[in-house]
Order: C-alpha cells, then structure tokens, then sequence
C-alpha cells in the first residue's frame, strides 16, 4: 500500500511539474457587428488559443452596432461588468481616451521594437491614435465601394463592363433602372445608423466636418452642400427609396436594386445573399471631387481595457495576433474588410494571392490610397452629434426638407452639441 502511495504523490509531483508555470488567463472579450465578426472572431480566437495555451478566450455578448458598443462600453467601464478586450469603432476612440478608459497601448508599441516588420506601418497605426496616443490596434478597416447588379444595368441600356464614374452617370442609369419597372429600384445609398456615408460624399467633394482648430462646423459649406445634393438628386432622379439599412440590404440582394453604395465590409456576407440570382460587380465609389476627394476609413480597432498586470500581458498578445497578418488574413476573405496589415496584404502567406483569384474585394483594396480617418467629434456628445446628422439626412430621402434646410439645421444642431472652448 505503501508503494502505491509513494507512486501516486510521485505521479502527481510529476505532473504538477510539466504543468506550465503560469496559470491559465482568462481575457473576457467584446466586439460589435456579429454578422459581420462572429465567424472571424471565433476563427481567430481559436487559432490563439491554440498557439497559447495559457490564454482562454470568453465572449461577452457582441453589440449590434458600433455605435451600441461604445454606449455599452462607457456604461461597464471601471465596474466588474467591463471586459478586458472589446474592439471599438474607429470614431469613437478619442470619446473612449477623453475618459482615460482605454490603455496607453505606445510603450507596448515602442517595446515591441520594428513593429513595421510585422506588418504594422506607421500610417496603419495611426488610425487607431488619437493625438499621438496609441489607443488601439486598428483591426478591420473599409472604405465605401459600389455594388451594383449587372443584370439591371444591362436592363437598362448600360454596359456592366464599364461600370459609372460619377455621380451623374450613377443618377442617370439609377432612373433609367427604376423605370423598368416590375418593382426594381435604382439606388441603395446606405446613409442610416451613422455618419459614415454622408462623410463618403462629403470627403469626396473634398470637405470635412468641422474647422481645423475644431471650434466650427464645416460640413455645411460648399462641399456639404454639393454632398446633399447629390444625395436629393439620388431620391428625386436616380430611384433611391425610404428604406431601412435592411430592407435595403435585403432588396439589393434579391436583384431588385440596381445600385448599392455601402462598405466593402459588407461584401461577404453579399456574396452569399446573392448567390447566383444575378451578376454581382463592384467598381469605386464616385468621387464629387476626382482630384481633392478623399474616403474615410471605416472599421474598428482592438483595445485593452483591464488595468490587471497578467491580463494585459495577455491581451497585448491577443491584441497583436488579432489585428497582425494571420487575423486580417480571416478577416479580408470573412468579411470584405481591406487588410489592416501590410504583412498580410503582400504576403502569398497570407492575402498575397487573394485578391487575384477574388476580383470582387478589389476595389476597396484599389481605393485604399485614398483612405482617411473616419472622423470623431470632440467631446462627450459624440453619438448625439451622429444621431443629429443622420436625422436630418432622412429629412433629405424622405423629401420633407430641402438639401440646404436639413444641411443648416444639423449644423446648428451639432455645433450646439460641441464642447464650449
């Protein structure tokens, strides 16, 4: 009995020995947007699980939205309720950084050594800054795209091999689309939820949204004017309806729209809807302004929250493997995101070879010189200002105010939701 003993406390000894020497960590995480991130959140979380075993991966409940993932994530900070990890939408880091919520990601940065040999240039790293602040790792990054369906255009008397440069030629085949009739629409402009596609019309008349000191409204000048009106003239001419950001999601990918202009990080899950319905293309977005016009950048960042030694070091880790080649390597084809990576996007590892076997996602990677910050408002009232914007660009679509009534009106309204100096 003796002996048994002795064999068993060696035994156990033994393994306690080839245990590893840390304990395992625990990073709970929180993202937005599950029919977009989901199956990539679960691919790349399995995959750095697998590389370290030390780090258990848990999901907090994803938000719809960016937009109800900041909220949630003001609401839990500095409460047990706050994850360590959640990936925010890249507008709303510089609200996240005036609370002092997120954590200083640059002496990580500066400790890793040449992070542009991992992929991470110093522009890539700038959209997850603010004022020098690393704030996060930018992750998924887009820019607007235009999707249209080759069947209608062909319909209506366009060549689908030579899809339309601007705004004109986009509005003048929209009408002729709709006149088709049999229920067939001719544009899905996707200016719900947020400020992203009127920043696409604006930047592309070479505007921006409020003075360089940030104390003025400035998308109410001339190029904010020439963005509304495009916008009016899609309604009255091109065949743009009152629809939801769903319904127009879904009527596109039916075949009953002709022109859908939204992210290119939709264009997965568009590939699927469509199937084989019709003759799926896209092309660039027009620009109001072909020399100074610019995009901004949609997407998100990854960003540390918890203050605890261990799980930030394990986060760091996370963090990097998310946002590095092998994460924008699900993320691109899983989603239609351009790549975050420079790594990933030359490398036939990875994405090397992607984008000529996938015609499809070109045109975002093809517009990425363009690409600028998606811009954030100063202060606290950050949502309010989206929301003020996007309620009176619904006044334009549904045609109960003119271009310059609803333009005037929102600044008014957002000026007075910006902090006073």
């Amino acid at each position: 009995m003796k002996h048994i003993k002795k064999a068993l406390a060696a035994a156990a000894m033994s393994m306690v020995l080839s245990m590893p020497a840390h304990a395992e960590t625990t990073l709970t995480v929180h993202y937005p947007m599950p029919g977009f991130f989901k199956d990539v959140m679960d691919t790349i979380s399995k995959k750095f699980m697998e590389e370290n075993p030390d780090i258990k991966i848990q999901f907090a409940n994803p938000s719809a939205t960016y937009e109800e993932g900041i909220q949630t994530i003001m609401r839990q900070a500095g409460t047990a309720e706050m994850p360590d990890v959640t990936f925010i939408g890249l507008n709303r880091l510089r609200m996240l950084n005036e609370r002092d919520i997120p954590v200083d990601l640059t002496p990580l940065v500066a400790a890793e050594g040449d992070m542009a040999a991992k992929g991470f240039s110093d522009n890539i790293l700038k959209l997850a800054q603010v004022k020098g602040k690393q704030v996060g790792l930018a992750f998924a990054t887009s820019n607007p795209i235009m999707y249209y369906n080759a069947d209608l255009v062909r319909k209506a008397g366009g060549n689908p091999d030579v899809p339309p440069a601007t705004w004109d030629e986009v509005i003048a085949l929209g009408g002729k689309i709709k006149a088709l009739g049999d229920g067939n629409e001719g544009i899905d402009f996707r200016w719900q939820g947020d400020d992203w596609m009127f920043s696409g019309l604006l930047f592309g008349a070479g505007g921006k949204m409020l003075s360089d000191d940030e104390t003025k409204v400035a998308f109410n000048g001339p190029e904010g004017q020439k963005a509304v009106e495009v916008l009016d003239r899609m309604v009255k001419q091109g065949g743009l309806p009152v629809l939801t950001k769903q319904a127009g999601e879904q009527a596109f990918t039916a075949g009953k729209v002709g022109f859908a202009f939204q992210t290119t990080g939709a264009l997965r899950n568009t590939i699927k809807n469509v199937g084989d319905k019709f003759d799926l293309r896209t092309a660039h977005i027009p620009l109001i302004d072909p020399v100074n016009g610019r995009l901004p950048t949609g997407g998100n960042a990854v960003v540390i929250l918890t203050k605890d030694a261990d799980r930030q070091a394990a986060a760091w880790k996370f963090a990097k493997f998310a946002a590095g080649p092998y994460g924008a390597s699900v993320v691109v084809p899983g989603t239609g995101y351009v790549p975050n990576n420079e790594l990933a996007a030359k490398s036939p590892d990875y994405l090397g070879n992607f984008y000529k076997e996938n015609p499809l996602f070109r045109a975002g990677l093809e517009q990425m010189p363009l690409m600028q910050p998606w811009y954030a408002f100063p202060g606290s009232n950050g949502v309010k200002v989206t929301q003020a914007i996007v309620e009176n660009l619904s006044r334009i679509v549904e045609q109960t105010a003119t271009p310059k009534e609803a333009l005037d009106d929102a600044a008014a309204e957002v000026k007075g939701l910006l902090p006073r100096s």
